[in-house]
Order: C-alpha cells, then structure tokens, then sequence
C-alpha cells in the first residue's frame, strides 16, 4: 500500500513536469514577427540618363486653385485693325507680289488694276478745268458788265449757272480722281494713265488674296484682308449666371488650343453689358504681355480668378501613383562621385483640388518647400526605371 502511494506520487510528479515542459514549448514556438521597417523607394541616374527621361525639376509653387471661373473665348482685334479691301472702280489684275501670311507696312503696294475707264475719267477732268478757267474769266466780265448796266441781267445769271455748275463738276472729277487713286498732279502736267494702285492703309498681315493675276474685279468683290494684330485681345463669353463674379481688373489665365500647355496671362478691361441670345456676356480683356505673333479667331481656355485662395501645388505630371498611393519625386543631394550621378527618392503626398494643370499638394511638416527640388516632368519615367531596376534590368539603379 505505502509502495503504491509512493508510486502515485511519483507519477505525479512526473505528470506534472511533463505538463510543465509541453506548455513552455508550445509558448516558444509561436513569438510575434517584428514590424517590418518601410523600405525607402529611390532611383539613381546617371547624366546620360536624366537627359533622356527628359526629367525636368521644379519647387512647389503657391497657385490660386479653388476660386476660379471656366470660361471659353476667342482672340480677337478691334474692327479698326481688320481692314477688307476692294477697288473702287473695276478693273483686271497685273501685278501684285502678295501672299498669304505676309507682313506688310502701311502704304506699301498691294495690286495695280487696269481700267480703260480711267482714262476717260482722266479726260472728262481736264476737259472740265478747261471749260471751267474760260467760265471763269467770261463769269469775272460779265458781272463787270452787269454792274456797269451794259449788259442784261438774264445773260449774267446763265453765265453765273453755267459757271458754278463747273465748279461742281470740277470739283466731283478731282474727288474721283483722288477717290480711284490717280495723281491730280500728274494728270495736269499730262500723264494719262489706265492703272491705278492699291495700298495698305495699316500696318499688319495679309490674311486673304482672293484674286489671280489678270483677273477681273468689281466694287464689291474683297480683294485683301490685312490684320494688325498689335491691338490683340481676350475675347471671352461669360454665362449670365456668372457675371456677378467679373469684375474689371480681374486676373485671368489662358491657354491656346495650338499652345495647350503655355500659361497666358490678360486683365479684364471692359463688360458688355448686352446679353446674347445664347445667354451669354462678352467681357473684353487686355494682353498683359503684348505679342503680336498670335493670330484672331484662335479658341482659347480661360480661368478667370474670381477670389484669393493661394495652395502649395505641382504640376499634375508630378504626382505619380505607386501601389495605390500618391508620390512625388524628390532630387537628393549630389553624392561625390566620379561620374555625375542623380538620386532620387519617392515622397508619399496627398493630393487636393485640381485646376489649370496643377493639383494641390499635401506635405509632410518638416518639408521645406524653398529648398527641394521635385521632378515636374518625367516622374512616370522615373518609376519606370525604377521598376525596370528591381526587375533584374539594366537602365537605372534602385533601391
């Protein structure tokens, strides 16, 4: 009995350590896995390379994002700097050296028109200055004879008729002459033409040549149109639920739809206050660089600033999305190397409103703006080469 005691106790003891011992190794096999650090995702270029991602590096810049107005318009000169121009009398084409899209000055040769006509208008003038220097003379001694009571007051009043009716006729013959564009001056001293010359009366482009050389043109028919463009302005149309958000001096942005991705700036100078049929006001606005390359008609994107809300932000070709977060590429500072070497390093943003091309961007506190340097364009290009490197390829390093 006390053997059987003794042997219970034993196996109880046993028991006991064996449950110990499982119950610590089972704990051991099982530890928690530490956190794994985040691994910083960075590319390095060389020279070579950075010039052919066409990588281009900028800051954040302050940009008045939220408070703008879209609005659509076209550029446009005043009527005054747009001129179509016609002969004034008929006539066939022989000369002209005009182009489409030539530059020309106010009072340079634009065409020679010939008219047969001419000649007769030339003819009938100094018939008329003839006539009108002996009326003259007979006029003087009649009225001399008229005062004297020698001769009958009928006969000075028809001499009186006849003469100031070519006075009318004189002076209507030199309005003519001046009018087609033949020189009084020469057709007295006895140069009868039957061509007349056409001359730009501006400064600026011709836009249309709708002729050939000996061709024949009427009155009506437009021969050029000639375009200053110095007087170039924003032409916009503004809808009528939004006029009360315009106001003259206002900032505006433009973008070209030849030139989408060059920023322009203008002024609002003047507001229509018609409504159009359409429901919409046009608002005059003034270039703030003059440039007189541009050409009228052209369509143009507005973004009129209608409050002051200034955010940090980027170019929309800056952020890159990595893993379903935003990035920017930010430039660290060159290593001493042998070779020129550029590194840089992702940097997770937010991003915010978006206008004009740029986003508003969301960065960390202890970035400083003034200082880094962040790709502007070619950031796809960068991630790229950096998935291209942690592929096994050969064309940028990272890490």
């Amino acid at each position: 009995m006390q053997f059987s005691q003794k042997l219970y106790k034993i196996l109880a003891v046993v028991v006991l350590l064996w449950a110990t011992a499982c119950g610590k190794k089972e704990e051991t096999s099982t530890p928690t896995a530490p956190e794994t650090p985040h691994k910083e995702i960075a590319v390095e270029l060389t020279e070579k390379q950075f010039v052919m991602t066409g990588v281009q590096l900028g800051k954040v810049s302050p940009q008045n994002l939220s408070n703008v107005l879209k609005v659509n318009g076209v550029l446009d000169v005043p009527p005054q700097n747009l001129v179509s121009i016609s002969a004034v009398m008929g006539g066939f084409i022989r000369k002209t050296d005009m182009i489409q899209g030539m530059k020309i000055q106010k009072g340079q040769l634009l065409a020679i028109i010939e008219n047969q006509d001419f000649i007769q208008i030339q003819q009938d003038y100094l018939d008329t200055k003839a006539k009108l220097e002996y009326a003259e003379l007979e006029y003087k001694r009649q009225e001399e004879l008229s005062r004297e009571n020698v001769s009958a007051a009928k006969i000075f009043q028809q001499i009186t008729a006849d003469y100031k009716s070519l006075q009318a006729k004189y002076k209507a013959l030199q309005q003519r002459l001046q009018t087609v564009g033949i020189s009084i001056k020469e057709v007295e001293n006895g140069k009868i033409t039957s061509e007349v010359s056409i001359f730009s009366p501006i400064n600026g482009y011709v836009t249309t040549v709708n002729f050939n050389l000996g061709k024949f043109v009427n009155p009506v028919d437009v021969l050029f149109e000639i375009v200053d463009t110095d007087h170039l302005h924003v032409e916009l149309s503004v809808f009528e639920k939004d006029i009360a958000k315009i106001k003259i001096g206002q900032k505006l942005h433009f973008y070209m739809a030849n030139e989408p991705e060059k920023e322009r700036k203008a002024t609002i100078y003047l507001i229509n206050p018609k409504i159009n049929p359409d429901r919409t006001i046009r608002v005059h606005c003034h270039l703030d660089q003059k440039e007189t390359e541009l050409m009228p008609n052209t369509y143009v994107k507005a973004f009129i600033d209608v409050g002051e809300n200034t955010v940090p932000a980027l170019p929309e070709e800056a952020i890159v999305n990595f893993e379903g977060e935003d990035y920017v590429w930010v430039q660290e500072k060159p290593h001493d190397e042998g070779e020129k070497h550029y590194h840089f390093h992702l940097l997770k943003v937010k991003k915010g409103m978006t206008e004009r091309g740029f986003v508003e961007v969301l960065l960390p506190e202890n970035f400083d703006t003034n200082t880094n340097l962040i790709v502007t364009k070619g950031s796809n290009a960068l991630l790229n080469e950096y998935k291209n490197a942690m592929s096994g390829g050969e064309e940028g390093h990272g890490h």
